[in-house]
């Protein structure tokens, strides 16, 4: 009975025009986009550091060596942790001065 009734509500072009004029529908319809549009820049921001990001360049130019042996491929791993590691505070840092504005 309460589906019949919902199918019929939602099928109904009247209702859903009312409830697309109505202010709690028109404001959660500009927050959904505001939170899309902030996500969209915030992912493209991301994507651009990640591109200019030191350790991804490192990671590229320790890929194309071969290590010669054990202690020169931990420090090169030594090397790509401390330079991610660097660039995630970097971040975190960047972050929260953006949460703070």
């Amino acid at each position: 009975m309460l589906s019949r009734m919902l199918v019929y509500l939602i099928n109904n072009l009247q209702v859903i025009e009312k409830l697309a004029e109505s202010r709690p529908i028109r404001r959660a319809a500009q927050i959904t986009a505001y939170a899309l549009t902030k996500a969209q820049i915030v992912g493209r921001d991301t994507s651009e550091r990640v591109m200019r990001s030191q350790t991804l360049r490192q990671v590229r130019q320790e890929a194309g060596r071969v290590p010669g042996d054990l202690e020169e491929a931990s420090n090169r791993l030594r090397r790509v942790r401390e330079t991610f590691v660097k660039e995630v505070k970097d971040g975190w840092k960047d972050g929260s001065r953006q949460i703070k504005k």
